[in-house]
């Protein structure tokens, strides 16, 4: 019907037209295949906005706004930011637009680098998107913050995911290796050269994974782990020396 929400509570005695329950009658017929709704409507809302989602990107999750909370609490005062493993740009717009200052973001699929400028350009967001595989295109020293929610899903729990996760959202953004830390174990140091000293890291862990990427991260400075409103460790926060 192409109207917000609030018309259906003005207008409740509104009948569908034809091609209205045709419409619906296809994507209804989706969603029983196991498509998830983000993708049959191609939004999904982050941080009180409406992104643009396609099966090439993630679905963004409520649980990464911590993420981006935390940063902008933490390093307000932040001038270079990168946001590795962007998928949609849902994470580099929104700190793009919140703490009104440009970020970089990269991502390997360009795929998602088009669905992620595609946001950027309908949000007014200034972001510059960089075709990488994670933090090779950037100079040593060169960041104030690096900010991830990278692909942390073992490849042993495949089988155990919801379908309309394992079966529709890319396993790119998904899967890191046999335990899920594969892409933690490339990034941490990655980041170390990358970032300036004193420089901030903060990453997006999954269930149970605290303990062994606060083992790969040994050595950074202020390590501490933030849970999310479930009280499930959410955020890993260091510095580099």
């Amino acid at each position: 019907m192409g109207c917000e929400r609030i018309y259906f509570h003005a207008h409740p005695e509104q009948e569908l037209r034809e091609v209205e329950w045709l419409h619906y009658g296809r994507y209804l017929h989706e969603r029983m295949k196991g498509k998830p709704t983000q993708y049959i409507t191609s939004t999904q809302e982050f941080y009180g906005r409406d992104f643009r989602v396609t099966p090439d990107v993630l679905i963004p999750r409520p649980e990464t706004e911590l993420l981006v909370e935390t940063v902008l609490n933490v390093r307000p005062d932040a001038h270079t930011i990168i946001d590795v493993g962007t998928g949609s740009g849902a994470i580099a717009i929104t700190l793009a637009l919140e703490a009104r200052r440009q970020i970089l973001a990269t991502d390997i699929s360009p795929a998602a680098l088009n669905v992620a400028a595609r946001n950027a350009d309908s949000l007014h967001a200034p972001v510059q998107f960089v075709n990488a595989d994670l933090l090779a295109s950037f100079a040593d020293a060169s960041a104030d913050v690096i900010i991830s929610n990278p692909p942390y899903i073992a490849e042993t729990d495949r089988e155990s995911l919801q379908p309309d996760v394992r079966d529709w959202e890319p396993g790119l953004a998904l899967f890191a290796g046999p335990a899920g830390l594969a892409i933690y174990e490339r990034l941490i140091p990655e980041a170390r050269r990358v970032l300036k000293p004193g420089g901030l890291l903060a990453l997006e862990i999954g269930y149970g994974q605290s303990e062994a990427v606060s083992a790969i991260a040994k050595g950074w400075h202020d390590l501490h782990i933030i849970p999310d409103l479930a009280g499930i460790p959410r955020v890993l926060l260091c510095r580099k020396p």
